[in-house]
């Protein structure tokens, strides 16, 4: 019989490292058993992982707060995905054990046969207003503060991010430029949005503040006193050291707070502009509070796959409205919310005009019925449509049985996906292919925000400055480097 051994057992500290390693190691192990869509996702997670440590690297090469802000904004976006992708793995592992030790999906009944078909998702033309104060946005009287914004959006395990935007008070609202797609979506879908900002440091008020200190101090001590002192801020100054009782801060890398965030569901859906209340997550007196007018404007469309691939296809006979003795032999193809009946299956392909299209919708009525033994075609299916009083009936015969039995499955099916995705099936919406990603410019007066990481003054061969300048130089091949790979695996 086995025992264990205890005395030679090795504990190990929950949530070290070397657990993390632990598990990183058991993942790729169960890559040999696992499915294909395990599979995929632990190569997205390890994508993540390796740009996390690219965007770590990022974040300590930087010199200028811009970069840091995009360095940061990437890291959090790879951390939230890394957090999604064991999550689902999880749960995938759970499920997998529960199927083992519980039912078969066969004794599950007919749930599997009733899920809806999956569909895409589009979010666009994202506007969120500002609120500003009389005296900050049409006097422009106050201190010029700056902030660094972003939105990440999550639909089930898929995570995305629009572009960072810097706003200051001579904006009145925040748009975003991004199309974001999300291609595995069913009806029941919840798109989060939240929104992320930074309050940025300007460096002409860092500037400026030895000289206020100096005139305070100056007006406040004696005159022969506040001379001496001003004198010898401003000496400090100019010499280019740090002037004292100012010593410079060590800065950290900048830190991001969430500012809003909603919800989207299928209701939200709508083939225009709406507008949608946003939650507020900060207050004034918080250090990155920033005065949102408390709602955000977007254009968001769906796109079930049963409106845009065939569900159906071919062979019929079919009986058009009114005409008793006449019969048409066509290719029939079910798509949307049409029957396309053409001539022959090459021109469904070849995007030929149909002979003629049998409406489908919710209203429809489809019976299955059976015609004389001796017509040699008893299976027949009838489908009915009603436009104001007028009552409008194709009749449609099949090869065989089983073909009877499959076309009135894919019609219950699409009566079912009408009915999960509702407002979704009454025509298709359209949706714009999304760019590829690229490095945007923070500024608009910059080629790239990694293109300044050179020193502005010119060293002289052999000066004291020649060896920062090549480590800057090797440090902005470096992130650039980084930065392609990041955007290409987009």
């Amino acid at each position: 019989m086995f025992s264990r051994n205890h005395r030679s057992r090795v504990t190990v500290a929950r949530g070290s490292a070397l657990e993390m390693e632990f598990k990183r190691g058991r993942f790729r192990l169960s890559l040999l058993s696992d499915p294909p869509e395990d599979t995929e996702l632990q190569r997205k997670l390890d994508h993540e992982i390796r740009m996390r440590e690219g965007a770590c690297k990022l974040l300590a090469a930087c010199s200028q707060r811009e970069q840091a802000l995009e360095a940061t904004k990437s890291l959090l976006v790879c951390n939230s995905r890394i957090l999604s992708y064991m999550g689902e793995l999880q749960r995938r592992k759970e499920a997998q054990v529960l199927g083992k030790t519980g039912r078969r999906p066969s004794d599950s009944g007919l749930s599997a046969e009733c899920s809806p078909c999956r569909g895409r998702v589009c979010i666009s033309d994202l506007r969120i207003p500002l609120m500003w104060k009389d005296t900050e946005y049409f006097k422009n009287k106050g201190d010029l503060h700056r902030w660094a914004v972003f939105l990440l959006l999550q639909l089930g395990g898929d995570i995305q991010d629009t572009e960072m935007i810097l706003v200051d008070r001579t904006l009145t609202d925040i748009s975003f430029q991004s199309n974001l797609l999300f291609t595995e979506a069913g009806p029941d879908f919840e798109l989060r949005l939240e929104l992320y900002g930074a309050c940025v440091e300007e460096e002409g008020a860092l500037a400026g503040a030895p000289k206020r200190l100096a005139t305070k101090l100056s007006s406040s001590l004696g005159r022969s006193s506040g001379r001496r002192v001003r004198a010898s801020l401003e000496s400090a100054g100019g010499s280019g050291s740090s002037p004292i009782l100012l010593p410079t801060p060590a800065v950290g890398g900048p830190r991001y707070h969430l500012l809003a965030h909603t919800t989207l569901t299928l209701a939200a859906v709508q083939d225009g502009f709406r507008t949608h209340d946003l939650t507020l997550a900060s207050h004034e007196e918080h250090p990155a509070w920033l005065p949102l007018y408390g709602s955000v404007c977007c254009r968001l469309v769906a796109q079930p796959l049963c409106m845009t691939q065939p569900t159906a296809s071919g062979s019929l006979r079919v009986q058009q409205a009114g005409a008793r003795q006449g019969w048409a032999r066509v290719h029939g193809v079910l798509k949307g919310t049409n029957l396309f009946c053409y001539r022959q299956s090459e021109d469904a392909d070849t995007g030929e005009e149909p002979l003629f299209t049998i409406a489908i919708n919710k209203e429809t009525q489809v019976q299955a019925g059976e015609l004389d033994q001796a017509t040699g075609r008893p299976f027949t299916l009838i489908i009915s449509n009603q436009y104001g009083e007028d009552k409008v009936t194709h009749t449609l015969q099949t090869e065989s049985r089983g073909a009877l039995q499959s076309w009135m499955e894919a019609l219950w099916q699409l009566f079912f996906d009408m009915s999960q995705w509702k407002q979704c099936c009454d025509e298709i919406m359209k949706i714009e292919t999304p760019a590829p990603r690229k490095p945007a410019p923070v500024l608009a007066k910059q080629g790239s925000l990694y293109h300044e990481m050179v020193l502005s003054e010119p060293v002289a061969p052999g000066g004291p400055g020649e060896g920062l300048l090549l480590q800057d130089n090797e440090i902005s091949a470096e992130i650039q480097a980084l930065l392609s790979s990041y955007y290409s695996d987009r």
